[in-house]
């Protein structure tokens, strides 16, 4: 045997100890693929191309003055909520079609200064979108390859990865908004860990913050129970001294649930906690307090109920604004109609077409519309 022959047995022989060394832990692996498609037709939409996000929280004299506009523009939404309350007190003690007259230009004016207020605090916390732009009428089409990564070890830690691969043209259904076209490559997702410790979980940029999705997103998050306590912690590396930490807790006990969601923004901390019981099988009662960091609380509460098919959901808060939602289902066929304050409204229907095929279409008060089929491989 030449030296040649004796070096290239000896690499085989030592690639495949490194192999068995670096798989002698591992229990099991699996790798799952799978696919999707969409096509359709859209109209109006929001253009995500028109926003990058949120308009980043000013810092120095610009925050110092956002501040001072977001405290008088609170200010401004309390003398409004005021002078409302006493225009309806008037309204409901004499109902005249002067007081009616009265009651109306103070609920208008409420709404003035309660949308100020609510773009103030989002101007000095750094979660104001760009403002987005209809879509042109055109088509939509997309396809994309799935590739998620399962394993375990011997010693009870699970953990998973996904890779994928999208192309097309593609359009947010529930937010009524037209993504545009993809980038047409593959894509890291998340990477996780799983044991008695709780699971931790690294994805770059694609957490969303705990609190609010309107904030910045986070790189890793824990989450784990302690007790009948139920904790994630989020974290994103890339942000400033504020805005980089969410939380969020749950405990759940005899059909009531309460969730605590908090973050850091450029003003404080932002916190929500909420309530929910359930009367019986199809009536549950929410109700949630939200503290946006320098701004007021509002309190919202609220009913839902599910009966034959049939869905109720109707909520209403403290600054005058409120949520009505419709929803019926009857084998794959599912129809919903939603209406605000504003008389903001949405419509939206859904059919399983079998196979993995589902048709889907919307539109709502700004003529938007979408229409289309999606697939699941």
């Amino acid at each position: 045997m030449n030296n040649s022959t004796r070096n290239l047995k000896m690499k085989k022989l030592l690639i495949a100890t490194t192999a068995l060394v670096a798989t002698a832990g591992m229990a099991s692996a699996d790798i799952t693929i799978s696919g999707h498609a969409a096509a359709g037709i859209h109209s109006g939409l929001d253009s995500k191309a028109a926003s990058n996000g949120v308009i980043a929280a000013p810092t120095g004299a610009a925050l110092t003055t956002a501040t001072a506009t977001a405290v008088t523009a609170a200010a401004t939404e309390a003398t409004a909520l005021t002078a409302l309350n006493t225009a309806q007190d008037n309204y409901d003690g004499a109902n005249t079609d002067a007081n009616r007259v009265l009651y109306a230009a103070a609920q208008a004016a409420y709404n003035t200064a309660f949308a100020a207020s609510a773009a103030a605090d989002a101007a000095r916390d750094g979660s104001a979108a760009v403002a987005m732009t209809p879509s042109a009428d055109g088509i939509y089409s997309n396809a994309g390859v799935d590739f998620t990564m399962t394993g375990a070890t011997d010693n009870g830690i699970s953990f998973s990865a996904s890779v994928n691969i999208d192309a097309g043209t593609e359009i947010d259904a529930g937010d009524f908004e037209f993504d545009g076209a993809d980038g047409g490559t593959a894509g890291l997702g998340a990477v996780s860990m799983t044991g008695a410790f709780g699971t931790l979980t690294f994805d770059d940029g694609g957490i969303e913050n705990l609190y609010s999705d309107g904030l910045s997103n986070a790189d890793v998050s824990y989450s784990t129970t302690v007790g009948a306590v139920s904790l994630t912690v989020a974290h994103d590396t890339a942000a400033a001294s504020t805005g980089t930490n969410s939380v969020s807790a749950g405990y759940t006990a005899s059909g009531m649930a309460f969730t605590l969601t908090a973050s850091e923004v450029a003003a404080g901390t932002s916190a929500s906690l909420a309530v929910s019981y359930a009367l019986n099988d199809t009536v549950t009662i929410t109700a949630d307090t939200d503290q946006v960091a320098g701004a007021e609380s509002i309190q919202t509460i609220g009913a839902k109920t599910t009966l034959n098919g049939v869905s109720v959901s109707v909520e209403s808060a403290n600054n005058s604004t409120w949520d009505v939602d419709l929803g019926y289902t009857a084998g794959g066929f599912a129809l919903t109609y939603g209406v605000d304050e504003t008389d903001g409204w949405t419509a939206t229907a859904t059919a399983a077409l079998g196979g993995g095929a589902t048709f889907a279409a919307g539109v709502n008060d700004e003529d938007s519309m979408y229409a289309g089929v999606s697939f699941a491989f």
